[in-house]
């Protein structure tokens, strides 16, 4: 992040803002951290009692973690982080109906997300990186053309024939987040790839390509993307233009 400017003596004072408080360990994240592993054990365990008591409040806990130390300078990151917690609590939700209400909710985080990246500079940081952009655009068109076609049977013949689109939609987005999310370091770069492995294997398992484990990965690995996340942004208080 680039540093502030220092004016002369006698200049014009900059305008107030309220201070970044340090990213050390709070309450929030102690309590997080407690409420992460009651999560792995009721998916590990098949708990679903257990998962409703603790998923619904991770992306929550996130959010009141990044407003403590930044405000609402990250207004978008917010805002996306109580979407995914929306979605949490509707893919907790057994069905097809409620499974298309998780990803429309995701949705609608992952363009929160990327708003808040563009913002931070994500566009003037990947205009010269396209064989980056190439790369991620691969990996899109391979997953829609591997996932889509075996989602659409095993969602069943009601939803199946709109399933195609709704992946494409949906993982360009989740791409995008991932590709812009580099701009923020490689905390944020990391995040952005392993959400995106976290919601492979939530396709897969919604493919019927389950194996064991799978659900508990699916879990740490979310978890692990949410916090990364979070954490680039705590470390990059300013919504404004990131440098290289």
């Amino acid at each position: 992040m680039a540093e502030g400017h220092i004016p002369e003596r006698g200049g014009p004072r900059p305008a107030l803002q309220r201070p970044a408080r340090t990213a050390g360990t709070s309450p929030l994240i102690v309590v997080f951290a407690v409420l992460c592993v009651v999560e792995l054990i009721g998916v590990a365990t098949g708990r679903h009692a257990v998962e409703w008591v603790a998923k619904p409040l991770l992306a929550p806990l996130l959010a009141a973690h990044l407003w403590r130390l930044t405000g609402t300078r990250h207004a978008y990151v917010l805002t996306g982080l109580l979407l995914a917690a929306a979605g949490d609590i509707a893919l907790l939700i057994p069905g097809t109906p409620a499974f298309g209400i998780g990803l429309a909710l995701f949705l609608g985080a992952q363009l929160c997300w990327i708003t808040a990246f563009l913002r931070a500079g994500a566009l003037d940081h990947l205009r010269t990186r396209r064989a980056v952009c190439a790369a991620y655009l691969a990996v899109w068109a391979a997953a829609v053309a591997t996932l889509a076609p075996t989602l659409g049977p095993a969602l069943g013949p009601a939803v199946g024939p709109a399933v195609g689109p709704a992946v494409a939609v949906y993982a360009l987005a989740l791409l995008t987040m991932a590709l812009t999310a580099r701009a923020l370091g490689p905390k944020a770069l990391w995040g952005g790839l392993i959400f995106v492995a976290s919601d492979s294997l939530i396709g897969l398992g919604a493919a019927g390509l389950d194996f064991p484990g799978r659900s508990t990965l699916c879990m740490t690995t979310y978890i692990a993307a949410l916090a990364l996340l979070v954490t680039a942004f705590t470390t990059h208080p300013h919504p404004t233009r990131a440098t290289a």
